[in-house]
């Protein structure tokens, strides 16, 4: 009689266990980097398209596109939103941001006591400063936020920076954070557009991309290490 050898069901349910096991502890790790991959194929798109746009804008009107010329100030807002409107595709206008009914709504000025849609910092330990993101905003038609901060000066000749947010996935898609799915880029003298910590920026990464930091303007600078950093992503 020739004797067939196979597994008893006890060592098939034991194995099946032990390869369970092994895929619940390596799945999520293996979900989140094909997440991460995803954010940071969207925010080098996002970069190159903001970058075609002000290039197309210097094409069209001979000049560069810089906080001296598209800037708000003492009694005026600055066109810069309505420039990027004209050279990116399908974007839609959503307000400032200080109003209700505007994409993100800072409620401390539009009054509105009933929002509740907000971002959170890097370390997830404070939420954002609305106050970097509601002069401008827009959004395109898969989803992605755009979010200008002109900063207000009372010196009319005074010349300040303009910071551009991007929401790569959009606001109702978590995880809402800085460094994550939201990165800010500072619009440069000379018509650059540099990610927030790069050399010459406002902030440097040590200032704006901490682990332990309360503030609530954390996370600012993370864009320059998120495009420069090849380990940025896995450490996250």
């Amino acid at each position: 009689m020739v004797r067939l050898k196979a597994f008893t069901l006890a060592e098939v349910l034991i194995t099946l266990g032990i390869i369970g096991i092994v895929a619940a502890m390596t799945l999520p790790a293996l979900i989140n980097k094909i997440k991460y991959r995803e954010f940071e194929t969207a925010l080098r798109k996002n970069y190159t398209v903001l970058q075609q746009a002000l290039q197309l804008a210097q094409l069209d009107t001979g000049e560069a596109v810089t906080p001296n010329n598209y800037q708000s100030g003492y009694g005026r807002r600055a066109p810069i939103k309505e420039l990027l409107l004209k050279y990116i595709k399908k974007a839609k206008d959503c307000g400032t941001g200080t109003e209700k009914g505007a994409c993100l709504e800072n409620e401390a000025i539009s009054g509105n006591e009933n929002i509740n849609n907000t971002y959170k910092t890097f370390n997830n330990k404070n939420v954002v400063d609305k106050y970097m993101m509601d002069d401008g905003q827009f959004i395109t038609t898969d989803g992605t936020l755009f979010l200008i901060e002109n900063s207000m000066s009372s010196e009319a000749n005074a010349t300040f920076p303009i910071y551009i947010t991007v929401d790569i996935n959009g606001l109702k898609k978590k995880p809402n954070r800085w460094g994550y799915d939201l990165f800010t880029f500072q619009l440069m003298n000379d018509g650059k557009l540099l990610p927030v910590g790069a050399e010459g920026t406002q902030y440097t990464p040590e200032q704006g991309c901490s682990k332990t930091s309360t503030g609530g303007r954390n996370g600012i600078s993370c864009a320059y290490r998120a495009l420069t950093d090849k380990n940025y992503w896995n450490e996250l």
